[in-house]
């Protein structure tokens, strides 16, 4: 079991970086292009979403030793699921309160179906409609720290179910892949109601 970690302060770290980048511009020592541009990367959705995947790494990597292995293993991890992203949105974290009346959506597929498991409706009016952090076209890759790659529709759903006060997930949205899967299931449907019965 990992010991227990000091918390990140990373978003606080980069506006930190971004106010001395300011007052360094002021000074005119450095090129103010160049502190312009790395002020725009500091501020980026790109960073922002590299450093909640982070951060949700860092709170669910179970390694021991020091707090330099522990921050390797998680930037290693982070970088693998950006890379497994290539081609897709890269994959952020959105935090939903869970509440007696549920989440607020719907998932489908999942290994059974031999595709992901997608947020197929944003239920209106509900928790994650309300929060507004996740879209219908979204793959969910975990359900706080477990990741539901390959799992079959219903593991993803007892996760959802189990989790208690917050439930953090980790989605990508790619909403083209699940318009391809819905068209599927509707062809697999048809071709059922017009078998003989």
């Amino acid at each position: 079991m990992a010991a227990v970690a000091e918390p990140l302060t990373l978003q606080q770290d980069v506006k930190r970086a971004v106010e001395l980048l300011e007052k360094l511009q002021k000074t005119g020592e450095i090129p103010t292009a160049k502190l312009a541009a790395l002020q725009r990367v500091l501020q980026s959705d790109f960073l922002t979403a590299v450093r909640e995947v982070y951060e949700h790494v860092y709170e669910t990597v179970d390694i021991s030793g020091s707090p330099e292995i522990r921050a390797s293993a998680t930037a290693k991890a982070t970088v693998a699921a950006f890379a497994a992203s290539e081609g897709h949105a890269h994959p952020r974290v959105v935090e939903l309160p869970k509440t007696e009346e549920g989440l607020g959506f719907n998932v489908m597929g999942g290994r059974e179906q031999n595709s992901p498991i997608y947020i197929s409706r944003i239920i209106p009016g509900g928790v994650a409609d309300r929060h507004g952090g996740l879209k219908r076209g979204d793959q969910l890759l975990s359900v706080n720290g477990v990741s539901v790659e390959g799992e079959n529709h219903e593991r993803a759903v007892e996760l959802l179910k189990a989790a208690s006060g917050s439930v953090k997930l980790v989605v990508r949205y790619t909403p083209r892949v699940l318009e391809e899967m819905e068209m599927r299931f509707d062809k697999q449907r048809t071709n059922r109601q017009q078998q003989p019965q």
